[in-house]
């Protein structure tokens, strides 16, 4: 069984970054696209929802495809870690009562994928065979 799982280790760290990122993507894409869900108000750009749109979008769209997985994972772990801190810990010291599981979980997936990189279905991983 370890051997199994051991084999697995990789590609399953895969899927677990394309399944946050896919999920952390639809976030950006609501903010700019108004889609897949309708935008809570106009996108402005050089705002702090301007800028964390454009970073979950495009910075989800890397790490799906795993291409600069750990700079792009840093990032984004930290931009979730300033979201909770900005958006959610104020109201309250739990994350169920303030509103931020969301955002303190995706900080800290982020955060191990960093320290993991993007497993073995990842561009990262083909281009360093190359």
């Amino acid at each position: 069984m370890d051997n199994f799982l051991a084999a697995w280790q990789p590609r399953i760290l895969s899927v677990l970054r394309i399944v946050a990122a896919f999920l952390f993507m639809q976030h950006g894409g609501q903010k700019i696209l108004s889609f897949p869900a309708e935008a809570r108000g106009p996108f402005e750009l050089l705002s702090l929802g301007g800028v964390a749109g454009v970073l979950e979008l495009f910075g989800g769209a890397l790490l799906l495809i795993g291409l600069f997985t750990r700079p792009v994972a840093f990032l984004l772990s930290g931009l979730m870690a300033f979201a909770y801190f900005i958006a959610h810990a104020h109201r309250d010291f739990w994350p169920i009562n303030n509103g931020g599981e969301l955002a303190a979980l995706f900080s800290f997936v982020f955060l191990y994928i960093w320290t993991a990189g993007g497993g073995s279905w990842s561009l990262d991983n083909l281009i360093n065979k190359k």
